[in-house]
């Protein structure tokens, strides 16, 4: 037994992380494979009054004369913009 503790065990790790891996991904025969997960054919509406995040290039004085007033600039742009879409 005093032997045992002696003597050096010498693994490689890249042989346990595979082994270990191996072992995690490998289905056990008694487990049912996992069902696909079934998406709709159609995308479903959106909503209205919902926001969208984009990206948008703007002058540096557009976006200078919307900042000046502090946090909400992007609610601001916003109005600016559905007040001219509305009145074309």
């Amino acid at each position: 037994m005093a032997d045992d503790r002696n003597r050096r065990r010498f693994t490689d790790p890249r042989a346990a992380a595979e082994a270990a891996f191996r072992a995690a991904t490998t289905p056990k025969p008694s487990e049912t494979p996992p069902q696909p997960v079934l998406r709709p054919a159609v995308a479903p509406a959106a909503i209205p009054g919902a926001r969208e995040v984009v990206s948008l290039r703007l002058d540096s004085t557009v976006l200078a004369h919307f900042q000046k007033d502090g946090p909400g600039w992007q609610d601001r742009i916003n109005e600016a913009l559905k007040a001219l879409v509305a009145g074309a």
